[in-house]
């Protein structure tokens, strides 16, 4: 068949004219055809892409949750109703000793002076009687802000010289009525709190987090330059 524009050749050699269904057909035929040429000249761009998007999504939703352990507390602690209803402050069950340095959590002996029996109905007290008040077993707290051994971190020096509130570096745990899972890292073995909340890729509150940054931004913000082996002993 041979076309001369808008007429044809027929077998026959006899000149027909192209129908107008005819030529529609054959011009949705070339564009088809250019569109697929497009398609096939970009699809390495686009796999490319694709998988690119897919490893950025995976990176920052995905990825980090998967370096994490989660490990429950031993027991529910209700801060809320310590603070409101017991009147109490951080400094009863996290204090100083004699010497300065930092007691961090409370011993067994501290919590029985008003748990020695229930004086609530709630299913954690009970339960911390029993398994640790009568027989004497010390509670295993897993520490959230627990530093590496290379850190050191003097309390005394930033609440009582400092006058920091323990809200500023720690949040306000007082108004908490449960306490989070204890999240490990699996490769350095340390707290999610030490670092690893950064790794969503948002800005990261002081009391979200205790890593060397957070110290330094807060030592600069109050003109505190301080050398290195102040704080790596």
């Amino acid at each position: 068949m041979l076309s001369l524009g808008s007429w044809y050749l027929d077998s026959k050699g006899l000149k027909t004219p192209i129908s107008p269904a005819w030529r529609e057909f054959v011009s949705n035929q070339t564009r088809g055809g250019t569109r697929r040429s497009l398609l096939s000249r970009h699809m390495g761009t686009l796999m490319f892409l694709a998988g690119l998007i897919g490893m950025l999504i995976f990176g920052w939703v995905f990825f980090p949750p998967m370096l994490y352990t989660s490990t429950e507390q031993p027991l529910q602690f209700n801060h809320k109703i310590h603070m409101d209803e017991g009147g109490m402050e951080c400094a009863d069950c996290h204090p100083f000793r004699a010497d300065g340095t930092f007691a961090s959590l409370p011993t067994l002996q501290q919590c029985a002076e008003c748990h020695e029996e229930p004086i609530g109905d709630s299913e954690a007290e009970k339960a911390f009687i029993n398994e640790y008040v009568t027989p004497g077993k010390e509670v295993n707290w897993y520490v959230y802000s627990r530093q590496p051994m290379n850190a050191y971190f003097s309390h005394i020096a930033h609440v009582k010289t400092g006058g920091f509130s323990c809200e500023e570096c720690h949040g306000d745990h007082g108004n908490s009525e449960s306490i989070p899972p204890y999240q490990t890292n699996i490769i350095s073995g340390y707290s999610r709190a030490v670092g690893g909340q950064a790794m969503a890729g948002r800005e990261v509150l002081p009391t979200e987090v205790m890593r060397m940054d957070t110290c330094s931004d807060c030592h600069i913000k109050h003109g505190r330059r301080t050398p290195c082996l102040e704080c790596h002993k």
